[in-house]
């Protein structure tokens, strides 16, 4: 089994600790992008997993590729050109002062990339999956014509697809999210998203839910997923179920909505006091493909993944690393956290 992901890496830096970024007098790096951390959960858990973007030929380039290659990602189908690798700032929230994050990725190799840089034939050749965000798209150029050449390949030769909406307001406006996302997802077979991704991409709300007060209707994630099953054709549509008590105790569970049998389930809720939040959701998205590839049925798949997603919350930066007998572990109920010996 192998999947492709496409999007962007980029280099986080972040200030020690829980310190502001006017306290900072130091960064430590890092480098990560949404679909870069879908295969490295992949690699991890023992799937052929690789990434392909478009980086620039200098050692920051080699820096993001190496940080790939160090957990088992295939790198050989990245596209090396262009000015810059993007970057960005993380500063970790502590109790009730959120995390923040600032952006500096305009004008990178990526968001520069032309569609002839990408042969998806040769790139696709035998893979099973493919996996994008809704960042990637919202890069601009001809990014949005990229991924949907990657999409009508996926679609003429039957490779599954899977999509991450991951709206981003710094990058684009729900206006033009609504209207370019809504042409690639009518690709996808699996869909990812939140209550926010939904409303602020499409315009579909869940009844009874307050997303900014964290309130949230677990009922009227089935009507999301309904909603988004009937207006593009996806086959599953999963849903995150986040209840944010403060920047470091979270409420974290899942919803999977299967359209054939037109079944949800939602997993355990788990209690997270958070290491590192960034990532989250990739962590979650990593751990849907591998359930999914690996036959799981719809309850075993949304607790495998938010069990993974859960893990994630406990590890620095972005990458996912842990195993699938740790995943494994944790969703069949065993989350104490005492010391294995």
């Amino acid at each position: 089994m192998k999947v492709v992901t496409f999007g962007e890496i980029m280099m986080r830096l972040n200030p020690e600790g829980y310190k502001r970024f006017c306290q900072a007098d130091k960064f430590e790096a890092s480098y990560a992008g949404g679909e870069a951390n879908v295969a490295v959960s992949l690699a991890n858990y023992g799937i052929e997993a690789s990434f392909v973007t478009k980086l620039p030929q200098n050692p920051l380039g080699e820096c993001a590729r190496n940080a790939l290659r160090q957990f088992g990602v295939e790198t050989g189908d990245i596209v090396w050109g262009g000015p810059r690798l993007g970057i960005y700032f993380v500063e970790k929230g502590a109790s009730q002062r959120a995390s923040k994050v600032v952006y500096d990725r305009a004008g990178s190799s990526i968001a520069l990339a032309k569609r002839e840089d990408f042969d998806w034939a040769k790139i696709l050749n035998g893979v099973d999956w493919f996996h994008f965000t809704g960042i990637t798209p919202a890069l601009g150029g001809e990014n949005p014509e990229i991924c949907l050449d990657a999409l009508k390949y996926c679609r003429e030769h039957k490779i599954t697809v899977s999509c991450d909406l991951n709206y981003r307001g710094k990058l684009w406006s729900k206006q033009k999210a609504g209207e370019v996302m809504a042409q690639l997802v009518s690709y996808v077979d699996v869909l990812i998203a939140n209550e926010a991704d939904a409303a602020d991409v499409f315009g579909i709300v869940g009844k009874g839910s307050d997303v900014e007060s964290g309130k949230l209707n677990k009922e009227g994630y089935v009507s999301v997923a309904e909603q988004l099953v009937e207006r593009f054709g996806v086959k599953k549509v999963a849903i995150t179920l986040r209840t944010s008590l403060s920047a470091f105790d979270n409420l974290w569970a899942g919803m999977l909505y299967d359209a054939a049998s037109k079944k949800a389930c939602f997993s355990t809720e788990y209690k997270v006091h958070i290491v590192d939040r960034v990532g989250g959701g990739d962590s979650f998205g990593g751990g849907l493909i591998y359930s999914l590839m690996n036959g799981k049925d719809t309850q075993a798949a949304i607790d495998f993944a938010v069990a993974a997603s859960c893990l994630k919350h406990s590890i620095e930066h972005d990458f996912n690393l842990v195993t699938v007998q740790e995943v494994e572990t944790l969703a069949a109920g065993n989350g104490t956290g005492r010391v294995q010996r």
